[in-house]
């Protein structure tokens, strides 16, 4: 069947489920009648370098999806009807064996009509190392994209994606599989959205991965962010890192479910998750729920951790001591807290940019 028929055939989710416990399938749908498979249209998508230019021979992005293959397991109902609604928006970047690209590339997609959807493929070569930014913005009211791939045995990628449509919402769904001693650094940048869900998945399939996740999260005035992440360990010396940090105002919420799951045969995975909040208003709130599945006892380490408070009133003294006013003082203290996983997310040259890009950002919300 195709993947509308399959979508018509499930039932709704119920909200006791792990990915909807906190956003409703019915409240992520585009039109909230979970019985429909709306008409979406085709979002504008570019590929150039970060500087504007055009992107490095050896990265090219084509239409067309290839057969997906060793993908984690995914939601059946976000999965399904992501597929249904992107099935004429279908596009594939692809990276050559042993690329070695100097300067990060940018996948550009823009929300321009009221309802739009997309699905990018992403298919990095053996060996190759690429810093790749997908940015989705504008002013459409809907946007759903669903990014599924394979990082190939030793290529090293940071990955990164940046939510930032003006007031629309955004319902994302990544599948991503990384190879034999492959090194995948997978950012998550989100701001602007008045709602975002997140189903984000990764599959450590072969011996030797190396995935860190990281999220510097944004959220103010009523905006609803919800970022579900799960890291699935199949294979033996396989190491993962979660790293999560949002900072919510006004009457904004955050959401950040983390699941590890170390299957039996994984011997000597080393698995860690831990989520950060900074609450900056008492009508903002931020959950945090990370959980373990362990089926293996021969591991390095598999531990989790949250954490929640305020803004730290002795650094906002010291700041202010310092010159600095109540305001100026509050944001130096959220962009620092906020680029302590940013830091990490790539080369000096991309953390320059995407420090730069959430100043503006903060600096907008915050006015």
């Amino acid at each position: 069947m195709d993947p509308a028929t399959d979508y018509l055939a499930l039932s709704e989710p119920s909200k006791s489920s792990h990915l909807w416990r906190y956003t409703p399938w019915r409240r992520a749908h585009p039109t909230g009648v979970v019985s429909e498979i709306p008409q979406m249209e085709t979002v504008g998508i570019s590929l150039t370098s970060l500087d504007g230019g055009p992107s490095p021979e050896g990265v090219i992005l084509e239409k067309g999806v290839p057969l997906e293959i060793d993908l984690p397991e995914e939601d059946v109902v976000a999965g399904t009807f992501l597929r249904a609604i992107s099935s004429e928006s279908k596009w594939t970047l692809r990276v050559e064996d042993g690329l070695k690209c100097d300067h990060p590339v940018v996948v550009n997609i823009t929300t321009e009509m009221p309802a739009t959807a997309i699905h990018l493929s992403i298919d990095v070569g053996n060996l190759a190392e690429l810093e790749l930014i997908t940015r989705v913005r504008g002013p459409g009211e809907w946007c759903g994209l669903l990014r599924t791939g394979v990082i190939k045995e030793g290529a090293v990628v940071n990955d990164i994606v940046i939510g930032a449509m003006r007031d629309g919402n955004l319902l994302r769904m990544d599948s991503i599989s990384v190879g034999r001693d492959a090194q995948l650094r997978a950012g998550t940048i989100s701001s602007g959205s008045k709602q975002t869900k997140a189903d984000l998945r990764y599959l450590m399939g072969e011996p030797g991965g190396d995935l860190r996740v990281l999220g510097s999260i944004l959220a103010v005035n009523e905006m609803h962010i919800d970022h579900h992440i799960e890291i699935h360990h199949e294979a033996p010396q396989t190491f993962s890192r979660l790293s999560w940090h949002s900072a919510c105002g006004g009457a904004s919420r955050t959401i950040g479910t983390g699941m590890l799951r170390v299957s039996e045969g994984s011997k000597g995975a080393d698995a860690a998750q831990i989520f950060h909040n900074l609450l900056l208003s008492r009508g903002a709130e931020a959950d945090s729920i990370p959980e373990l599945e362990v089926s293996e006892n021969e591991v390095v380490g598999c531990g989790h951790g949250t954490a929640n408070g305020p803004i730290d009133e002795d650094q906002l003294f010291y700041l202010e001591a310092r010159g600095l006013n109540p305001s100026e003082a509050r944001s130096a203290l959220i962009a620092a807290f906020l680029n302590s996983t940013l830091a990490e997310m790539g080369s000096e040259e991309l953390h320059d940019w995407l420090t730069k890009l959430l100043t503006s950002e903060l600096n907008a919300l915050e006015a």
